[in-house]
């Protein structure tokens, strides 16, 4: 009887322990790990419920609990803003530009800067937990980058957005915050002190934002490299190389898993689909010389991503990489797709953010541009394409400033390359004219 009672007792501790933690796992809030939303049929932007004004160019995305969004600007702050009204909670200030996401865990809010910190912040108040200091961020840099003039200056990458999002691996023992650095490790710290447990060194920067699969982390950096590691000791199981030449090197998009399968794009320039246990290439999609920077959406059987060069919304088959059809923006898609019901949103380089009809097979969508786009489209654009040649006004692109020139007038368009968090029926992006956007979805009749 003794026994069978000790059982008992063992039976629902184990019951109330497995229900502890999973109610944990299911508080973490990242903006790359699940790009699926809830939503019911197709559900086309209607009409802007609010925008809220930073003061510097938006690259992180949204993310958006308990009633408030989270998102920095490259103004230094880290800003907290009522999802209802658009009106100012709180406001963290960093000393650099903030171009990392944030992710949420037990009501703190983590997230990287420029300033060379990794950042834990009270959700409700903006108040500083801890910060990490890393050996500094910085943009991805190359002297004489592609052979550009003059070939002893040190030139940041152009194309290199983003800084790496944290992500939260929880054991029953404790949870670290995982993240990559510019410095070229991949580090894992206490979540709730950010004591260093492990670290990862690799050849080059890791602006990508890592992925879970049970107990491996998935990710690439500016080497070229896609790595699995141990999440608890940081050791490697596998590594991946992707093909290392000049304006094709390096891993900057989040991967996906499905199926047992991890997806990631890079800018050798192909899409991989590769086996989580083992690293071997499933299938490898030709993206045509263009860079995939944005996380890939999967949703019945069909994977879509983002392209570069060809400003496409890609759809094709997860199993085999065979195209079943392409949306083509009007400029480059670096932002990663959201999915509610039967609809996908993304947002493109030229200013414009599009919803599209799943069920059309790309023929039904509908359109929103920033005021910016509509104001400099004509002077900026080519037919109402990007197109960097038109907008350089035949200025010499051998010369790294000229190029610096054409990015800025493009900027000026509101680039979309920040990623759409949905909430409540309202779609949430931010744009580099600095700018947060809420717009309404239109439910389904």
């Amino acid at each position: 009887m003794k026994r069978n009672f000790t059982s008992l007792l063992l039976y629902f501790f184990l019951i109330f322990t497995s229900n502890a933690f999973s109610q944990n796992k299911s508080d973490i809030l990242n903006p790359f790990s699940n790009r699926i939303f809830s939503g019911k049929g197709y559900q086309p932007l209607q009409d802007l419920k609010w925008k809220f004004k930073t003061e510097g160019k938006i690259f992180s995305s949204p993310i958006v609990q308990n009633g408030t969004v989270y998102i920095g600007s490259e103004d230094g702050y880290l800003y907290a803003v009522n999802e209802k009204s658009g009106t100012l909670k709180w406001k963290f200030k960093t000393n650099g530009a903030i171009h990392s996401s944030a992710s949420l865990y037990n009501n703190i809010v983590y997230f990287g800067s420029f300033d060379g910190h990794y950042y834990a912040v009270n959700a409700k108040t903006g108040k500083e937990i801890w910060r990490f200091k890393t050996k500094g961020e910085h943009w991805y840099s190359e002297v004489g980058m592609w052979g550009m003039k003059p070939s002893d200056l040190l030139m940041a990458d152009l194309w290199d957005f983003y800084l790496s999002t944290p992500i939260i691996y929880l054991d029953n023992k404790s949870a670290l915050a995982i993240f990559g650095s510019s410095d070229g490790n991949l580090y894992a710290v206490d979540a709730k002190t950010g004591t260093l447990k492990w670290n990862f060194e690799t050849k080059a920067a890791i602006h990508s934002t890592p992925i879970l699969e049970k107990n491996t982390v998935y990710f690439g950096g500016w080497d070229g490299v896609f790595y699995a590691l141990d999440c608890k000791t940081g050791k490697e199981k596998w590594k991946f190389s992707t093909e290392v030449k000049t304006g094709f090197t390096g891993i900057q998009a989040s991967a996906t898993i499905y199926d047992g399968i991890v997806y990631f794009g890079a800018r050798d320039p192909y899409l991989f689909a590769l086996d989580t246990e083992t690293g071997k290439v499933i299938w490898k999609y030709n993206a045509e010389n263009s860079w995939i920077l944005s996380t890939a959406v999967i949703k019945n059987n069909i994977l879509y991503v983002g392209t570069s060069d060809t400003y496409a919304l890609l759809a094709l088959d997860p199993k085999t990489g065979k195209e079943k059809y392409r949306f083509k923006g009007n400029g480059y898609v670096y932002s990663s797709p959201a999915i509610a019901g039967n609809t996908i949103y993304f947002g493109d380089f030229s200013g414009n953010f599009f919803d599209l009809n799943l069920l059309s097979d790309g023929k039904e969508s509908t359109t929103i541009s920033t005021e910016n786009r509509n104001k400099y489209a004509a002077s900026t654009l080519n037919n109402n394409h990007l197109d960097f040649g038109f907008a350089a006004k035949k200025a010499d692109l051998s010369i790294y400033a000229e190029n610096q020139k054409v990015m800025n007038e493009f900027y000026k368009l509101g680039s979309i390359v920040s990623s759409p968090f949905i909430s409540n029926n309202v779609i949430f992006y931010g744009s580099a004219d600095g700018y947060l956007y809420a717009y309404n979805l239109k439910k389904e009749k």
